[in-house]
């Protein structure tokens, strides 16, 4: 069964997958054709005003996910990534890449989560 990872785009070992970044800012050091996207889907990134709230911070991540999910409920590009993403899934993996270097409490995660949750109920 295919599934959604989430993968630091600085990681040496790289999963294969269909690639998209997550990040709203191109990563820092990473050239384009090194990055060997297939999409980048910055409209589904955290505003700049809550990324730049968050800092990545863990003791703020509990609010940022909420905030970040009430984002992506009103984002009208969520509804018809989520049934791409089916569709890609059918195919195989999908890797999120990100450039935070915590692997724990970053938008990826929380992207992960509510697309797992989306697809869930999708028929």
């Amino acid at each position: 069964m295919s599934t959604i990872k989430t993968v630091r785009i600085y990681a040496k070992e790289q999963p294969t997958g269909y690639r998209i970044l997550v990040d709203r800012l191109w990563p820092r050091g990473i050239k384009k054709e090194a990055a060997n996207l297939d999409e980048w889907e910055k409209e589904l990134a955290p505003s700049r005003d809550l990324r730049t709230w968050f800092k990545h911070d863990p003791a703020r991540y509990p609010d940022f996910r909420q905030d970040y999910l009430e984002e992506l409920a009103a984002n009208p590009e969520w509804p018809p990534f989520v049934e791409h993403l089916q569709e890609l899934l059918q195919k195989g993996d999908v890797l999120f890449l990100y450039g935070a270097k915590d692997e724990e409490h970053n938008q990826a995660v929380v992207l992960k989560e509510a697309a797992e949750e989306a697809l869930a109920k999708l028929p």
